[in-house]
Parts: structure tokens; C-alpha cells; sequence
């Protein structure tokens, strides 16, 4: 039923939850899990000579431009990726690094990739701060074409 499931992760608590999932599902089906961390990179625009601008009033920085710093953060994410990918030990896996908006870069992977099933981590952030910050897992379950399992991250004392 389930050949490839794909694990965003952004090393959160919500992922660190989903993971046992992750695996109990891929074993049960004898699936690829794909674990993909996504660089958020919604704070960069350009400045001028096309070097980026971060930051909420965005200052302007000699150097780097969007891809250079773009290539920068998927080099630094890539081995924390590698090593969850080897933590599912006995299962068939695929680690990926992506930069962009965090929902839209899973929505194309999972275009991308034929993925069955997404197994995600949720922080479960309500009211106001979900408004305010958004919740890539809220847009995914909304968005996505294959079906979306969110675990929720532990409160303290579970």
C-alpha cells in the first residue's frame, strides 16, 4: 500500500515524536522512507548587486548572494539529515536537502518523489501564535495529494 514515505523533519520535538511512527509504518509495509529537512529561506530577499537582505528591517550585506547562501545552509543541513536517514536502520532510505518555503518545498517533493504517505511532526501551536507563525504541517495536510499522519509533539511530563 505504502512504497514511499516521506519524514519532513526540522529536528523539532513534533519530528522527533513522528519518528517511531515513521518507522513502525515503514516496516509494516516494507517502505523507502525519505527524510527531507527543508531551509527556510522566506527571510531572504535580494538587495542590490543581488546580495541578500535578512532580517525583519533587512540590512543590506556585502558577499553571498541568495544562492551562495542557499547552497551554504543545504551543505550545513545535509549530515544532520544523513544521520537520521541512518537511524531507521534496516529500512530502505532517501535523505534530501531542500532550501525554499518550507510547505511548498515538501508539496514538490512529494510530487517529485511518487510518495504515498507523509509522516510529519506537529508542535501544536494554537491561537495567536499559530496565526502569527503559521504551521507548515497545517498547509501540508491541507495541500497534499497522499494522505498526511501529524504526530504531535510531547508535552512536558509525558
Amino acid at each position: 500500500m505504502y512504497k514511499h514515505i516521506l519524514f519532513p523533519t526540522d529536528g523539532s520535538d513534533g519530528s522527533e515524536a513522528a519518528i517511531a511512527h515513521v518507522r513502525e509504518i515503514a516496516e509494516a509495509f516494507d517502505a523507502t522512507v525519505h527524510v527531507l529537512h527543508v531551509v527556510d529561506t522566506r527571510q531572504f530577499t535580494l538587495g542590490m548587486g543581488g546580495n541578500y537582505i535578512s532580517g525583519p528591517k533587512g540590512y543590506a550585506r556585502d558577499g553571498p548572494t541568495i544562492d551562495d547562501r542557499k547552497r551554504e545552509l543545504e551543505e550545513r543541513a545535509t549530515p544532520f539529515v544523513e544521520e537520521l536517514a541512518a537511524d531507521f536502520e534496516g529500512i530502505d532510505t532517501v535523505s534530501a536537502v531542500r532550501a525554499g518555503n518550507p510547505h511548498k518545498a515538501i508539496l514538490e517533493y512529494i510530487d517529485e518523489n511518487d510518495i504515498d504517505l507523509v509522516v510529519m511532526g506537529t508542535e501544536g501551536r494554537t491561537g495567536v501564535e499559530r496565526y502569527l507563525l503559521g504551521s507548515v504541517s497545517e498547509k501540508v495536510v491541507r495541500l497534499a495529494d497522499p494522505p498526511v499522519v501529524t504526530v504531535r509533539a510531547h508535552a512536558d511530563g509525558e
